[in-house]
């Protein structure tokens, strides 16, 4: 019989990681990150070629790069994420003209819904606590 013994720093790590989760636009964040990742995969263009290039070949690196900036910017200080959730829809936008499609449209698609998602965002309300007061 397998016995699945629970480690306490697992446990500590695993709490560490919904709380994170929780106090931040976390899955907005992840889905831009992705959609970053594969515009830069998906334009293939070593850095000394796309500097080279001119602006043209660039475009892959400015929109992807820039979307996974966003992505661990709004990770690092939700209280900015309105700024950075536009910024990275405009590049998720953008990246259909400049960068291949913008990865074939799934990582445009990826970023504008990442992007969405971190402006919809908003802090976890916590519930008030009310004291009945008996007469």
């Amino acid at each position: 019989m397998l016995t699945l013994v629970k480690n306490d720093k697992v446990q500590e790590a695993l709490a560490w990681f919904r709380d994170l989760r929780r106090t931040r636009p976390f899955w907005g964040g992840l889905w831009m990150f992705l959609g970053g990742f594969l515009i830069l995969r998906v334009s293939a263009v070593s850095l000394g070629a796309a500097v080279s290039g001119g602006i043209t070949s660039f475009g892959g690196w400015l929109t992807g790069g820039g979307l996974i900036v966003c992505a661990v910017l709004v990770w690092a200080d939700p209280g900015h994420r309105i700024v950075s959730g536009i910024i990275g829809l405009l590049l998720a936008i953008s990246s259909l003209v400049v960068s291949n499609l913008g990865g074939f449209f799934i990582g445009m698609l990826l970023g504008i819904i990442g992007g969405s998602m971190v402006i919809a965002w908003g802090p976890k309300r916590v519930a008030e606590t009310t004291e009945e007061t008996s007469e």
